[in-house]
């Protein structure tokens, strides 16, 4: 097992702006959305939900969400994002677009009853103190839930774009050190697209 490789192992990456992110934000349209239903399940998103999708990107997710009657707050660091989000976006959807990151999320105290990072917390600068902010805009009860596709230990590239078993079970200590309660690890899934399922219970 490696050991050695942190939970946000591409903190480095030097993120989606301009015509690269345009390209990439149009190449996520095409994936994403099994993570995205799968984080919908697990939450159980009703109309009663405000759900955060920290790490946004093109608004897949988010707009899962919305369709389920939820309100959504869609968080992406990169603008350019943001603006392929809202372009794609019906105007039905309750959805609000915000500038921001995972260690400093635009959303008040309490405000929110789930939120989420689908393939995004391997790219955070500090998991420490976004989970703390996680924690800070949940609600009592409100649930956090990551997934990460399933990397073996000696991955390279693309492929190393995931977790570990060990990364997964790191995460989960992480929540629980923030004071989450009922936190899961979990694997969903076979093959390609097995993913990781780290869940846990704003107290």
């Amino acid at each position: 097992m490696n050991a050695g490789r942190a939970i946000n192992h591409h903190a480095d990456h030097p993120g989606f702006a301009g015509v690269t992110g345009v390209l990439c934000g149009l190449i996520f349209l095409m994936m994403g959305r099994a993570k995205a239903r799968l984080a919908s399940d697990i939450a159980q998103v009703s109309p009663a939900d405000h759900v955060v999708d920290v790490g946004c990107g093109p608004g897949t997710a988010a707009r899962v969400a919305a369709a389920r009657g939820a309100r959504v707050t869609g968080v992406d660091p990169a603008s350019s994002m943001l603006r392929l989000a809202r372009l794609v976006t019906p105007r039905r959807r309750p959805v609000t677009w915000r500038e921001g990151t995972a260690e400093a999320l635009p959303v008040p105290d309490g405000s929110a009853t789930v939120v989420w990072a689908l393939a995004t917390v391997h790219h955070w600068q500090n998991v420490e103190t976004a989970v703390a902010e996680a924690h800070r805009v949940l609600s009592p009860g409100g649930r956090l839930i990551a997934i990460e596709r399933q990397s073996p230990d000696d991955a390279t590239g693309l492929a190393s774009h995931g977790w570990t078993d060990q990364q997964a079970e790191a995460f989960g200590a992480v929540c629980r050190d923030a004071g989450f309660g009922d936190v899961r690890v979990a694997g969903q899934g076979k093959g390609r697209g097995a993913v990781w399922v780290v869940s846990g219970t704003r107290r």
